[in-house]
């Protein structure tokens, strides 16, 4: 079922909206080049190490090639709509992860890092999928607030129409292991972020039928 005709479907109450209405069947959620990987704290990336085959440019940040015309498109409709996106965060290698996970380690400490930041081989921006994104002002960059901002309703709003995910919503810590990240955009494809808009599937945990993942395992 595509997301267009569930969205008809369920707005006519032919069907309830349900986390298994969406089969994910076909997709590849385990291969580190695949676009639809699932990245998180029970499922690092294989090998750890993993670097894009091929990274475009955007505004100083890097994304892989289906990503970056994702986002293209993406911030030229905000544009269009009166509304600034700012990339700040798009791809990081597996050192450049670990110097930022180490970093918040000294600053508040492993538990707390460990729902800030990724560990190195762990991390949704090595995969070259995700992009943190901000307003041109830098209101509320990388805080809850931003989603009340013009950027983070963009975001949540219109998304989805390119490919987008929010991939950390509230109130989902227990499923996805992370604090609340309006600004964390995922890049998925139009098809599953199409299906996951119209069903109010929120993660890809649920959405792939995978186990929760609140902490690293042993």
């Amino acid at each position: 079922m595509t997301g267009a005709v569930a969205g008809l479907v369920l707005s006519l109450g032919m069907i309830a909206p349900s986390v298994t209405a969406v089969a994910a069947v076909g997709y590849d959620f385990d291969s580190a080049a695949s676009l639809q990987v699932a990245v998180n704290k029970h499922r690092q990336l294989n090998p750890a190490a993993y670097v894009p085959g091929q990274l475009v440019r955007v505004q100083g940040e890097r994304l892989r090639t289906q990503a970056a015309d994702a986002y293209k498109q993406f911030a030229r409709a905000a544009k269009a709509a009166g509304v600034n996106v700012m990339p700040i965060s798009g791809y990081r290698s597996f050192s450049e992860q670990a110097s930022l996970y180490d970093s918040y380690v000294r600053q508040y400490g492993q538990a707390t890092a460990d729902t800030l930041a990724a560990r190195p081989g762990y991390s949704e921006h090595q995969t070259g999928l995700a992009m943190d994104i901000g307003n041109a002002s830098g209101t509320c960059a990388l805080q809850a607030c931003f989603a009340t901002t013009p950027a983070g309703q963009w975001a949540a709003q219109h998304g989805w129409e390119h490919g987008f995910i929010i991939r950390y919503p509230a109130g989902a810590g227990a499923t996805t292991g992370y604090t609340y990240e309006p600004w964390h955009l995922r890049y998925v494809g139009r098809a599953i972020a199409e299906d996951m808009h119209w069903t109010g599937i929120s993660t890809l945990e649920e959405y792939f039928g995978l186990g929760a993942a609140p902490d690293y395992l042993p």
